[in-house]
């Protein structure tokens, strides 16, 4: 029998831990931490787009001059997701999570001090450098923490963060800055990240080191695995090993191909809003948080879809792989969401394309933990990261250009249709977990 193909019954026995509050609950708190942390992430991430239709026209940008700026944050994240993988590979999550957290806490609040596009341009790239940490980091944290039939509700629980905060800066931050300031805004964003710290040194330690930890959860985790904790190759036959692997390249083409729509819809979204519905930044506080809400319902339809598949006799990797074709159909539905002429439907059409987005997104992020050894997962992820990024990135841009030239419309459909070409590239080259990495049969 395949890893994969092993039921939660059967790591139970092995275990001889039993299942739910029995063998502990440690390792969700350390998933509720992070999904702290993604919500700060998010909130400081938007504040720029959420209140982009005043800041625009106070300092004059073009359309091209405002995909710039969102850009140079997309390519200094998209780098950031590989880089700091290796980073935390080598120093840990504990340490790498909190240093990063404060980067980009300290970068947002002097971003409030920005005056011109050049300022935006360079702080909104050294907040990519800091954020692009949060997603490998958590990723690594799951792998430690949690066993293969719990960690599709894992990253549910921390990336819903992202739709969370979302949410949370579309609804909060228009009202401070329009009784504070726009510029007050970044401010009181980039101080949430120093709350979370606190808690993340206290909540957090490695898995053979906390604590806090139980035998029995502790167990319970250790025999759930189906990755390896290390490599069977190290040095350059790592890299070999990862660049030949074709789960690679399925988990890195599958997310090249659904992250741009993500990136379009936070960023470009409040815009859109005011450039072709004429909304103010108060209706956009109205209308902002709907995909949010329904982003934050898809990461948990896709991990709740992921285990049902699992418990019912599916491999781990196929559940996660069939999910993704699930989730495709509903982002076809951002399409005609620029043709409609009322407001409230076409947000409820990119609503609903990303709540699809979003269950996709929750199995793009699992599989690196089910497919790789524990001491590459976050190198995988930030490689997927890396690529995708700059993916966005050239997306972003080629917006500005549409946008300018011609209409909104076009990137809508592309929105669409890019997920489609993302599930066809899973389904042809992910299979067997870590075969590239796995030690060889003697």
């Amino acid at each position: 029998m395949a890893p994969g193909d092993r039921s939660p019954q059967i790591i139970h026995r092995e275990s001889g831990a039993p299942p739910g509050k029995a063998a502990g609950r440690l390792r969700w708190w350390i998933a509720w931490t992070l999904f702290f942390s993604t919500v700060a992430n998010y909130i400081s991430r938007q504040t720029f787009s959420v209140l982009a239709p005043v800041i625009v026209v106070q300092l004059h940008l073009s359309n091209v001059e405002f995909s710039r700026i969102v850009a140079a944050f997309q390519f200094s994240y998209a780098i950031t997701w590989l880089v700091g993988g290796l980073i935390l590979d080598a120093i840990g999550t504990r340490i790498g999570l909190a240093l990063a957290v404060v980067f980009w806490s300290v970068v947002n609040i002097f971003t409030g001090f920005a005056n011109s596009f050049s300022a935006f341009l360079s702080l909104r790239f050294l907040l990519g450098i800091g954020e692009g940490f949060n997603w490998p980091g958590a990723s690594k944290t799951v792998a430690e923490w949690f066993p293969s039939r719990e960690r599709s509700l894992a990253v549910a629980v921390f990336d819903s963060g992202s739709s969370v905060g979302g949410a949370v800066a579309a609804l909060a931050l228009p009202f401070v800055a329009l009784r504070f300031g726009w510029r007050s805004a970044f401010v009181a964003s980039g101080l949430l990240g120093f709350v979370w710290l606190a808690v993340w040194l206290r909540v957090y330690r490695p898995l053979e080191r906390h604590p806090r930890l139980t035998e029995s959860e502790r167990a319970l985790i250790r025999a759930g695995r189906d990755a390896p904790v290390t490599s069977a190759r190290g040095g350059i036959g790592r890299w070999v090993a990862l660049a030949g692997d074709r789960n690679v390249w399925g988990v890195v083409l599958g997310r090249a191909l659904t992250d741009p729509i993500w990136w379009f819809y936070i960023s470009w979204l409040p815009k859109y809003l005011s450039d072709a519905r004429g909304v103010t930044l108060k209706g956009v506080a109205l209308f902002f948080w709907m995909p949010f809400v329904a982003a934050d319902i898809g990461n948990f339809t896709g991990g709740w879809l992921s285990g049902l598949c699992i418990r019912r006799g599916l491999s781990v990797v196929h559940a996660r792989v069939w999910v993704c074709v699930f989730s495709c159909l509903p982002i076809l539905a951002g399409i005609p969401a620029a043709g409609v002429h009322s407001v409230f439907a076409a947000m409820l059409l990119i609503s609903f394309a990303l709540w699809g987005y979003a269950s996709w997104s929750t199995m793009g992020l699992t599989l690196p933990s089910d497919l790789f050894p524990q001491d590459v997962v976050a190198t995988v992820t930030g490689l997927s990261g890396l690529v995708a990024g700059l993916a966005g990135t050239g997306f972003t841009i080629a917006v500005g250009a549409l946008v300018d030239r011609y209409s909104y419309a076009p990137a809508f459909l592309a929105a669409g249709l890019l997920p489609v070409a993302a599930t066809i590239c899973v389904l042809l080259l992910v299979r067997t977990p870590y075969r590239g990495l796995a030690a060889p049969s003697s």
